[in-house]
């Protein structure tokens, strides 16, 4: 299970300016603001745009100026093969260590979306067995019960990340994970489909 909410893509206007500053073309900028608030590239300034991200990391250097901010949910094991995208990439997310006895576990906190019933009834065990530890520790601030929880806390527990990242990062991201067999992934690659111009910047197949 992966859910995105929140996205905010920022600084296009600025990003495309500067892919002008080489050539002094600034004079053949045609890109405007609409009715909404939107920043709509002109027919010259996404021409000159596709150049240059077709034309290799050192010419398209524009995209890591394009922000996108998102809050992402998302199981832990989707969370450390995210993590491997470090550079240009920020994330302040809720804490596990800090909130996790906070509010009582349910399923709903887990992604079980892909679990035989079999399953999902030893998971339901495990999850009524971390409440109890959760209430011990409540009740008791025994820091070996809350060890306890930590450690056995199952991968599939759910994290909210709030990231930011650029369209360079995006393309990296996109390309690379977009046949992964996990299907958060797929719906990751699929919203960054969604994006503005991400078929012409980022996707470019």
């Amino acid at each position: 299970m992966l859910k995105i909410k929140d996205t905010e893509v920022m600084n296009l206007k600025n990003a495309v300016r500067g892919a002008r500053n080489p050539m002094n073309s600034w004079d053949r900028s045609d890109s405007f603001f609409d009715e909404n608030g939107n920043y709509i590239l002109g027919e010259n300034d996404l021409s000159l745009a596709m150049r240059l991200r077709k034309a290799g990391g050192d010419h398209r250097k524009f995209m890591r100026q394009i922000f996108v901010t998102m809050d992402i949910t998302a199981p832990m094991y989707w969370w450390k093969e995210f993590d491997t995208y470090k550079i240009g990439t920020v994330a302040n997310s809720t804490s596990t260590m800090h909130k996790i006895t906070s509010v009582p576990f349910d399923i709903s906190h887990f992604s079980t979306d892909k679990m035989t019933d079999t399953t999902l009834q030893v998971m339901q065990t495990l999850i009524d067995y971390l409440e109890h530890l959760r209430k011990q520790f409540i009740e008791t601030k025994d820091k070996q019960v809350w060890y306890d929880i930590i450690q056995l806390l199952p991968s599939s527990y759910n994290q909210m990340r709030t990231c930011t990242m650029n369209y360079e990062n995006l393309v990296n991201i996109y390309h690379a994970r977009k046949n992964h067999k996990l299907d958060e992934w797929h719906t990751f690659c699929d919203y960054v489909k969604t994006l503005p111009y991400a078929q012409e910047l980022i996707i470019c197949e």
